[in-house]
């Protein structure tokens, strides 16, 4: 319990949000409310990201006040207090104590108290900074507050008259990884990279999908991540043309391909890997010939991800590839500048190439800046992924493609010099794949 060394990373994020928000303001951020799966059996509880990033705090039930210059203290937290019978049940609970000692909290207060005790903030504040939308029950107290503050504004002359959302701030700040982040990023990736290894020397013909997803969640689970940060898809044949298919429940015949996009969260960081491979075979012809239409593609979008490059260029530098290499095959008719400009292309690529990647798989931060997409900045993390995805029914398709999905996803991180593939220790190559399919 406790942030385990990381205090002062936690304390400079917090520093930077009360910086922002400035004098007069008071932000307000719950966590995240327990989610109930059937009747009284709970989802394993994970900690909003916001919240996490700022307090380290993974308890639920806990509310987070920051209010620049405040006499009681700048960081303020309402917590669960001890309770050791309750803990007998359910774990321990750092308690108000350790809120403040453990977290860091200047002031820190039974979560029973919130309605309570927060008067005291909003009633002198110009402004709140509270995110709607988290926390139903929440929003309720919290709005009833504000209402009341502002009722009381005519007699008093102070309290909050407007309401704003704290996430512009902190997803920017998020969006622009630290040092640490980027090392358990890494550590993701590197696990992630062993059970992607493990899943192509075992996948063979007559197992299930869902064997192949129990040996990269057991990978996951046995080098210390928290498990998949998204439901992995294990997906061969056809099923590999749906891009969000989880059902993971079909028996994989020998020479099938098999999409697998599976990463771990390790320490609440995300990894977001895809590799496409023949089941326990070679590649055929055909299976390779599209296959490396996507990798040519993959590697051009990486290639030229730098420093002020705009975000939407790695998707048109791959789309350009995509696009030449299905009219080369017969999949798609007509020049390219028709195919792009009419977007004839999402018959069969009908995703967009990249999206930010870090605490959440798909992570917080704006993708476009008035009216034209962001240009990237040293810490930035993007996943690069491009596809190809035939329909078993696709009676345009000849024959002999229907029922292929192939997608290549990395992550990249976006350097001083250029970039770093955080995800290079999976192999893609065709090479490389097949020294482990078919070994």
């Amino acid at each position: 319990m406790g942030l385990n060394g990381n205090a002062e990373i936690f304390r400079k994020r917090r520093e930077h949000l009360l910086r922002s928000i400035g004098e007069g303001a008071v932000a307000i951020l719950p966590s995240a409310p327990i989610a109930v799966r059937s009747n009284d059996v709970e989802f394993v509880y994970r900690q909003d990201s916001d919240f996490y990033y700022l307090t380290g705090f993974v308890e639920a039930e806990a509310v987070a006040v920051f209010a620049p210059g405040h006499p009681e203290g700048e960081f303020t937290m309402f917590v669960l207090p001890r309770d050791k019978e309750r803990e007998t049940w359910t774990g321990r609970r750092a308690g108000i104590e350790g809120a403040m000692i453990d977290y860091g909290a200047d002031k820190a207060y039974n979560i029973e108290e919130f309605e309570r005790v927060i008067p005291r903030y909003l009633d002198k504040a110009e402004r709140l900074h509270y995110p709607l939308g988290i926390n139903e029950k929440m929003n309720e107290k919290v709005l009833r507050l504000v209402r009341h503050a502002q009722a009381m504004r005519p007699r008093t002359g102070s309290g909050a008259s407007a309401i704003l959302d704290p996430r512009e701030i902190i997803h920017e700040a998020r969006l622009h990884k630290e040092p640490d982040e980027l090392e358990l990023m890494r550590r993701a990736a590197a696990i992630s990279a062993q059970a992607h290894q493990r899943a192509m020397r075992e996948a063979r013909g007559g197992m299930m999908e869902w064997e192949v997803e129990a040996i990269i969640d057991f990978t996951f689970r046995k080098n210390g991540a928290a498990g998949p940060s998204y439901p992995s898809i294990v997906a061969s044949a056809g099923n590999a043309a749906v891009l969000h298919y989880i059902t993971n429940d079909r028996e994989m015949q020998t020479g099938d391909l098999l999409l697998i996009d599976a990463g771990c969260e390790y320490q609440f960081y995300a990894s977001d890997v895809t590799r496409t491979f023949p089941v326990g075979a070679k590649f055929s012809p055909l299976q390779k010939s599209l296959y490396e239409i996507v990798l040519a593609a993959q590697m051009k979008a990486i290639e030229i991800i730098k420093p002020g490059v705009h975000f939407d260029a790695p998707h048109d530098a791959a789309l350009r590839i995509l696009v030449d290499g299905m009219r080369d095959l017969g999949l798609l008719r007509g020049s390219a500048e028709e195919i792009i400009a009419g977007a004839l292309y999402r018959r069969y690529y009908m995703h967009r190439t990249s999206h930010w990647l870090g605490m959440d798989v798909h992570d917080v931060g704006v993708y476009r800046q008035g009216a034209q997409s962001r240009a990237l900045e040293p810490g930035m993390v993007l996943t690069v992924e491009p596809g190809i995805y035939i329909a078993p029914n696709d009676e345009d398709a000849p024959e002999s493609f229907r029922g292929i999905g192939i997608r290549i996803e990395d992550d990249v991180l976006v350097t001083p010099e250029g970039h770093e593939v955080i995800t290079h220790a999976t192999p893609k190559k065709v090479a490389d794949l097949e020294a482990l399919t078919a070994g």
